[in-house]
């Protein structure tokens, strides 16, 4: 196996020109490479390759394009990330209020397994997560102002604070094991029903994760996908042997998710800052079509249109 080695910024420049990259300022490339890290940037390279074999740039293709693309991705990124909390905060919300009204606020009662699904075959997982749970609770409590503060002079962390301190993954498993009336009394707020979203809340974390740690976010594709629904349909998404090929388990599935648990408001000014970065994108890269990046993206070409039904 090869070895990568460590390359200075005028061997990574000449890598890219070799590829066929045309780069119009040199001194603006090299500082952009050294802020940015060529290796980041280099991993949008692929959309322009004339093909994966050939692992070439189209002709014409420019550093600016590619760097435009990273750029896109990163505003892409950070409106998906801060859309995205705003949902896993109302989730928190609903499911430590509902749990508490019902079990109670102290750990010791909350976290009773018998509050949790009695399905034989969930049995692992539930244990699994309570110790999971009261280990957050055993590490968090003297990290956080909140939980400290409770412990120290209430001695105990009600759920609705420790809810603060726990991933959105930990959250979607939380609720994963729920007793199905539970389920329901946070589903109902949504319109949505369980299964849905389990896959929702899933997919959610998933793509939190991955905008939390900058990692390539345009033609992500995650292994869970969601269920056909109305806007698939309503949308005339194409279809592959009876399968959508759009907004499954692609960013236009978020779209999707946020679409059901997002506030019309928030989902209609969502939609504005994705066009906004679209356009931007469009504007500045000319040797592929703007439909190849939607395609990347699991976007049809009216995307959009979503916020109006």
């Amino acid at each position: 196996m090869e070895k990568k080695q460590f390359k200075t910024i005028d061997e990574q420049l000449k890598i890219l020109q070799d590829k066929g990259l045309t780069i119009t300022d040199i001194e603006q490339t090299k500082d952009i490479l050294f802020r940015e890290n060529y290796f980041f940037i280099h991993g949008y390279r692929l959309i322009f390759y004339r093909s994966l074999s050939d692992r070439k740039f189209i002709e014409g293709t420019t550093f600016d394009e590619l760097h435009s693309l990273f750029l896109f991705d990163r505003n892409i990124r950070n409106i998906l990330f801060k859309n995205i909390l705003i949902v896993e905060n109302n989730i928190k919300s609903i499911l430590s209020y509902q749990l508490s009204k019902k079990y109670g606020y102290k750990e010791k009662d909350y976290l009773k397994h018998k509050n949790f699904s009695q399905d034989p075959s969930k049995s692992r997982q539930v244990n699994d997560l309570l110790r999971k749970m009261k280990r957050q609770i055993r590490i968090n409590s003297k990290l956080h102002r909140a939980t400290l503060h409770y412990l120290s002079n209430h001695g105990y962390i009600p759920l609705w604070v420790l809810v603060k301190v726990l991933s959105f993954g930990l959250v979607s498993e939380f609720y994963s094991i729920l007793k199905p009336e539970d389920q329901f009394s946070i589903t109902e707020f949504y319109n949505l029903d369980i299964e849905n979203m389990n896959d929702y809340l899933a997919l959610l974390a998933n793509y939190r994760n991955l905008c939390a740690h900058e990692d390539i976010l345009f033609e992500n594709k995650t292994q869970r996908q969601i269920n056909d629904n109305n806007y698939h349909r309503m949308l005339n998404i194409p279809t592959t042997d009876g399968e959508y090929i759009y907004g499954k388990n692609d960013i236009y599935a978020i779209v999707i998710i946020l679409k059901h648990m997002l506030a019309r408001e928030e989902f209609k000014y969502f939609i504005e800052n994705i066009k906004v970065e679209i356009n931007k994108l469009d504007e500045k890269v000319n040797s592929i079509p703007l439909t190849k990046i939607y395609d990347r993206m699991g976007f049809p070409i009216n995307w959009d249109e979503i916020e109006k039904l």
